[in-house]
């Protein structure tokens, strides 16, 4: 991309007002003996052909990033309460399938305060090198000493990727981390893949889901990306550990905060539907009073967890806990059954790696059929008291 430039000891009044008048988008201006190129520009060149010179086009000039100095895959490790979030298992697994690609080694960042036994759990997930900057200061989760560690790690270590679970604190951690280290980041990938010159393409949804973008930073590192919860799978643990903790010191005047915490409440827990092993989601088709009494005995008699696409919340039928989709929240149940849900890219990313996805549509082309593993197709007011009848015989409730 490069941009306009005006050389201005060539501009006076008469070759001022040609390039006004020549301008297709009224983009050019000429005030008080100055001329000017305003936002409306559309960048066809048309004033560069004709000007003889007086604006002329510029290429921008790329910085270029040596990106052998860069190296490996880096996780930063969320945690609360002296727990890590499960979160950062899943983009370890995703990690170490991303590195292999590269032959470079996987990180954790660990910034916390006597964390112990969780740092040693690390250990068993295919990573080489654990590090850890462990200050009373990070005890409580405050966003300047928190930030001036992460950018620290990046400077010493120089990480060609990381990766930030999009919890509540990742969301506000990791804009800060890229902003200061002039990279870019993309939020609540889906996809992550990675090209053998170590550039990391994350993938998704865009223009309402219409789309899925790839975006790469090909001149910038790191290259930072957030994650949801349940959007990866979680490996295994390694029987044994391997690589090692590393820690790391940072200058104690960075560590200052503005903020004081006064005291700590532990928020009272709600449904959480990302945990779920079974979940009845519901949708517009199923989406009148009578048929959702009917959705939830279904639900009560699976054991499931009631759950709602994003126009049934938008109409306060249910809360925004409930729902499912890029808007709402990712799931991974081991059966998820879909009522009267038509399926549409947004609400199909938060659900579609379920081990088993049951679809109910009256339209036998909704989309929700292509992320099925089983579809009927049929009004779901008939379908679901079939379904309760059996579940019932099967159970022996009369």
């Amino acid at each position: 991309m490069g941009s306009l430039k005006i050389n201005y000891n060539m501009v006076n009044g008469q070759n001022a007002d040609k390039l006004v008048a020549l301008c297709p988008f009224n983009a050019i201006s000429y005030q008080e003996g100055k001329l000017d190129i305003s936002s409306a520009c559309k960048m066809c060149k048309l004033c560069v052909k004709k000007s003889d010179g007086i604006i002329t086009y510029e290429e921008e000039v790329k910085s270029q990033v040596d990106k052998n100095a860069w190296r490996g895959v880096c996780v930063y490790v969320d945690h609360s309460a002296g727990k890590i979030h499960r979160v950062t298992y899943e983009l370890l697994g995703k990690a170490n399938e991303l590195s292999a690609i590269t032959n470079q080694p996987v990180y954790a960042l660990v910034i916390g305060c006597d964390l112990g036994d969780e740092i040693e759990k690390l250990l068993h997930y295919g990573v080489q090198k654990v590090f850890v900057y462990d200050n009373a200061c990070f005890k409580d989760f405050k966003i300047e000493p928190y930030t001036a560690a992460f950018c620290d790690f990046i400077d010493k270590i120089k990480p060609s990727s990381v990766l930030v679970g999009a919890t509540n604190l990742g969301r506000l951690l990791a804009p800060r981390v890229a902003a200061r280290n002039r990279a870019g980041l993309t939020a609540d990938c889906t996809i992550l893949e990675m090209k053998e010159n170590t550039d990391l393409v994350q993938i998704r949804p865009a223009f309402g889901g219409n789309i899925m973008a790839q975006i790469i930073s090909p001149d910038t590192r790191p290259q930072f990306c957030t994650v949801r919860y349940k959007v990866f799978n979680e490996p295994m643990p390694t029987k044994t550990a391997t690589g090692e903790i590393v820690n790391l010191e940072i200058d104690k005047t960075k560590l200052k905060s503005d903020i004081e915490i006064l005291s700590r409440k532990e928020k009272t827990k709600d449904v959480d539907i990302s945990e779920a092993d079974v979940i009845v989601a519901i949708g517009r088709g199923a989406s009148g009073e009578s048929t959702r009494k009917l959705a939830q005995e279904l639900a009560d008699l699976l054991g499931a967890t009631l759950a709602s696409t994003r126009p049934l919340v938008e109409s306060n039928i249910f809360d925004a806990k409930h729902q499912i989709g890029l808007s709402g929240r990712t799931v991974k149940p081991k059966f998820i059954i879909c009522l009267g849900i038509s399926g549409s890219v947004q609400f199909a990313a938060g659900m579609k790696s379920s081990d088993c996805i049951v679809a109910v549509n009256t339209d036998k082309n909704a989309p929700i059929f292509d992320v099925a593993h089983y579809g009927i197709v049929g009004d779901v007011n008939e379908v679901i008291p079939h379904l309760i009848s059996k579940i019932k015989e099967g159970k022996g409730i009369v």
